[in-house]
């Protein structure tokens, strides 16, 4: 099996850094990164609605909540002992219903095959007797699986799987509308009397003979991550690719599902490996190649916070690699990317709070809100 960067990076942690001795302020162009805790291997965060606070997930199987600034000590959940946590596993994703009464959860159990799991909430933590299994699906290698969950603005249930794993997509999942592998998913998790999600009607592959209705999108390696602007709608994905192009994909509020990102005939705008490009490929709005250390996306949000007006409508996004944070900007006549001179290693993921602002993740543990460097 031939393991991805991220997946030999992930073993290294241990010996790379101490924790608490990372979690120092980071001075870049403009911006300062202000550490706000440190915490188990850190992958994402989730707001919850009609809340002021910000939900750390740990790798390793906790949730924590950071509540009016301050780190809560009670875990919000512990499925530690449910998760098999080497290489790119564990526990991945969290979101939060619209109306904030119900946590869903992407983790990989100890056979590494993804399962996604509701909690009731109850005082600020999930009630565990609640728990109620929405989807498990098989993994056929150790990396890639994705993992993101996250609500859209029309109130469905949106999450990343990964094309199953390896190098280069042996299974051609990616290209397979007839698997979830390689894939955004779009449920409704209002369970019906034969299945325990609905899937929306208006879903793209909805009454297509063999394919998998649940698809939202496919075409993809191993999106790491997606989120929705929380202005327009837009939904911005960033896909992390084999070995010489990373790309970011924007699907308009207003396009409606069914987009091929490519993935294994193309990677960004490259054919791969003698690849043909699919007629329906929609192409990313930016790309950019390994040279000078940089070797996977990690994707962030766009900017609609008030602490830093010069980013507001700019996409933050890293490299777990090269551990810079970059602002990109897309208009009418292409993307201009800046570097904000911002240095996170291992830089696993991003969160937003609820006032808009954005914070960038260590997987070595610590967790940042990227400020405005006072004049």
């Amino acid at each position: 099996m031939i393991l991805s960067r991220l997946a030999a990076l992930t073993l290294l942690v241990p010996l790379m850094f101490t924790g608490a001795s990372s979690a120092e302020e980071v001075v870049g162009n403009g911006v300062l990164l202000t550490p706000v805790g440190v915490y188990a291997m850190p992958v994402d965060t989730a707001i919850r609605p009609g809340e002021d606070a910000i939900y750390i997930v740990e790798k390793v199987g906790l949730i924590h909540a950071i509540r009016g600034g301050i780190p809560d000590p009670i875990p919000v959940l512990d499925v530690s002992d449910e998760v098999s946590s080497s290489l790119e596993q564990g526990l991945l994703g969290l979101a939060f219903s619209p109306d904030g009464t119900n946590m869903y959860v992407n983790l990989t159990d100890p056979d590494g095959d993804t399962r996604v799991l509701e909690f009731a909430m109850d005082s600020g933590v999930a009630d565990e007797a609640s728990r109620r299994e929405l989807m498990q699906l098989d993994q056929p290698f150790e990396n890639h699986n994705a993992g993101h969950l996250a609500f859209g603005p029309d109130g469905y249930l949106y999450g990343t799987l990964g094309d199953g794993g390896s190098g280069g997509d042996p299974m051609g999942n990616g290209q397979n509308i007839g698997s979830l592998l390689g894939s955004i998913f779009r449920i409704d998790p209002t369970p019906t009397e034969d299945a325990a999600y609905t899937i929306p009607a208006d879903n793209p592959f909805v009454g297509v003979e063999g394919a998998r209705e649940e698809i939202w999108a496919y075409g993809l390696r191993n999106p790491w991550k997606f989120s929705f602007d929380r202005v327009t709608g837009d939904l911005w994905i960033a896909d992390v690719g084999q070995n010489l192009w990373e790309e970011i994909d924007v699907q308009p509020a207003d396009a409606g599902g069914g987009q091929n990102y490519g993935w294994n005939q193309m990677e960004a705008t490259h054919p791969y490996e003698g690849g043909v490009e699919p007629d329906n490929h929609v192409p990313p709005v930016f790309e950019y190649g390994h040279e000078g250390g940089a070797c996977s996306i990690t994707g962030g949000y766009v900017y609609r916070g008030d602490a830093i007006p010069s980013l507001v409508g700019a996409y933050l996004y890293g490299d777990w690699c090269e551990g810079s944070v970059h602002a990109l900007r897309v208009g009418e006549d292409g993307a201009v990317d800046e570097d904000l001179g911002l240095d996170v290693p291992l830089l696993a993921s991003f969160g937003e709070d609820p006032s808009g602002e954005v914070y960038a993740l260590s997987l070595a543990g610590p967790v940042f809100r990227i400020d405005l460097l006072p004049a």
